[in-house]
């Protein structure tokens, strides 16, 4: 019998609070448990607007503790109910003035995995990303969970190869990048990057993206959530450009070791070769 994880994701409009929107997400995540799904992934700071389109103060109100905060508590809650695998994209409050923009990763039992913490962060107009969060500095986890070994990695990091490749290396299968990413000059790059980061390193990704237009700013999020296979395969169609969208689709973990007997990238890779990678 094939190794198959039934797999989801949703992309939705920002509602205009946070109780709201964490409300609507556990209604999806109980709509795909529903379905079958044993692992679900939201969008980039799942329960906030996405607020980098400006510099202000104020938006420092919607970062919490990770994981002993309101919202990931509630969703160890959840995830032991539907017995199912959470990422929670969340803005991680350390402590005073160490803020995060971090995925919680939190088992089929309830208990907290672990978190990822952005490694990458843009500063750029609509983007202003560095007055909010700090770097990641907690590595690239793979985490052990109930599917599978999951890694994350969030949307600014897609456009960087290191880091997924260390997810392949650390042993990930399912490589979850929760995103914000609106209509410019990245756009073609949505469905490009991400097919060919699982192709490089033999995994699946799920892409998800926010949709529709927020309060700050004018960024128009384009949806087209999907996940995408170890050959660089869309696994069914792409979400809506402009609507909410529940994605579920069964992934083969067996095609892993498929493709990569077919495809030796990791034998054949050449770290003796690559220092010039890790110069400044």
């Amino acid at each position: 019998m094939p190794n198959l994880v039934r797999a989801a994701l949703v992309q939705t409009k920002w509602t205009g609070d946070s109780a709201s929107m964490t409300d609507l997400h556990e209604k999806y995540a109980r709509e795909a448990a529903q379905q079958g799904a044993k692992i679900m992934g939201f969008q980039e700071v799942f329960n906030a607007p996405y607020f980098c389109q400006v510099q202000e103060e104020k938006h420092y109100q919607w970062a919490e503790p990770v994981p002993e905060g309101p919202t990931v508590q509630r969703m160890c809650s959840l995830a032991k109910e539907l017995g199912m695998v959470l990422v929670v994209p969340i803005y991680e409050l350390e402590s005073s003035g160490f803020y995060y923009n971090t995925a919680a990763v939190i088992d089929a039992d309830g208990s907290y995995l672990g978190k990822y913490r952005k490694h990458h962060i843009p500063q750029l107009p609509g983007f202003w990303e560095k007055y909010y969060f700090r770097p990641g500095n907690l590595g690239w986890p793979v985490f052990d969970t109930a599917v599978g070994k999951v890694g994350v990695y969030i949307c600014y990091d897609r456009h960087f190869p290191e880091g997924w490749r260390a997810l392949g290396l650390a042993g990930a299968q399912i490589v979850y990048n929760p995103s914000a990413t609106s209509r410019g000059l990245s756009s073609y790059l949505w469905k490009l990057e991400q097919p060919a980061a699982a192709v490089a390193n033999q995994y699946f990704v799920a892409a998800i993206n926010r949709v529709g237009v927020e309060e700050y700013g004018d960024n128009d999020f384009y949806g087209t959530s999907y996940f995408v296979d170890p050959r660089g395969q869309f696994v069914g169609e792409p979400a809506s450009g402009d609507a909410e969208e529940l994605v579920v689709r069964d992934l083969n973990l067996d095609q892993i070791d498929e493709v990569r007997q077919q495809w030796q990238f990791y034998r054949d890779r050449r770290p003796d070769a690559y220092d010039i990678l890790t110069r400044p």
